[in-house]
């Protein structure tokens, strides 16, 4: 059943022009934000001044090994937009061109249907993964003169946790692409919540946090899988008695991630199932 899933999505995609732009466009913007940041960082470090060597001696070069896998995975979760884009435009194109009750009357259950989409994101998820390990491991290879084998992975975690966070912000994409249905709604919604709505939600809840003893604006939906990758040191000391706390608490994050992009799931067969055609 997976291998006709997989071979039906394929010819939903495979002529989709858009599809193939919005990708390409994710597997340029990673290497583009990283090696910007990259050579910016490079050429603050190796300005003569009394600055440059301070910042050199300070923060060390967060994109060599194995702190690349840290920074990549942090200066590319910006860009996690994109995909979602892709995500959004998967499920509602079906509503648009009614392939989705053709597959129904074609013999697929409805969950067969959502299970096809759900290994689209899982994919979709893989495809952005590779794009980010090779953004990391070519970076830290010009960034890291003398390697200590060694010590190249001691931050591969970050790619699990990347993984991860992209699963769920993707999966929560799904989910307003289902509900919404109408392609450009969607996506305004999903870029007005993500990148405006939530984060003055996440700055209200941070004032009230002092008042409450909890600051729920780490619950927030999005909030919750970007605490997954915390600010990088070369960040990170500037505040450092907070960015312990963000490190310290990953592993958290790691459970209420799992949670919520389970429930975003169950959430949307529920509805497909319930959804008249």
């Amino acid at each position: 059943m997976i291998s006709i899933i997989l071979k039906t999505e394929w010819l939903k995609l495979k002529n989709y022009r858009a599809f193939w732009l919005l990708l390409a466009v994710t597997a340029i913007s990673y290497p583009g934000i990283n090696g910007i940041a990259y050579y910016a960082f490079m050429d603050s470090i190796d300005a003569k001044t009394q600055s440059g060597q301070l910042v050199k001696m300070l923060l060390g070069n967060p994109f060599s090994f194995p702190q690349s896998f840290h920074t990549t995975a942090y200066l590319s979760s910006f860009f996690t937009f994109i995909p979602a884009i892709v995500v959004i435009m998967l499920i509602t194109n079906e509503y648009m061109f009614k392939t989705h009750r053709q597959n129904i009357i074609d013999g697929w259950k409805k969950n067969t249907f959502i299970w096809g989409k759900f290994i689209s994101v899982v994919l979709i998820t893989l495809i952005v993964t590779l794009f980010y390990v090779a953004v990391a491991s070519i970076i830290g290879t010009i960034a890291t003169p003398d390697v200590d084998r060694a010590k190249i992975f001691e931050k591969a975690h970050y790619i699990g946790l990347f993984s991860l966070q992209v699963f769920c912000q993707l999966s929560i994409a799904f989910l307003l692409g289902l509900l919404i249905r109408k392609a450009f709604i969607a996506y305004g919604i999903f870029i007005f919540y993500s990148f405006i709505l939530e984060n003055i939600l996440s700055g209200i809840f941070k004032l009230k946090s002092k008042k409450w003893g909890i600051d729920y604006g780490h619950y927030l939906p999005f909030e919750i899988s970007d605490r997954l990758i915390p600010l990088p040191p070369f960040i990170g000391k500037f505040n450092e008695a907070d960015n312990k706390l963000a490190i310290a608490s990953i592993d958290d994050h790691v459970v209420y991630t799992l949670v919520l992009t389970a429930f975003v799931w169950l959430l949307s067969f529920y509805i497909f199932k319930k959804r008249d055609l």
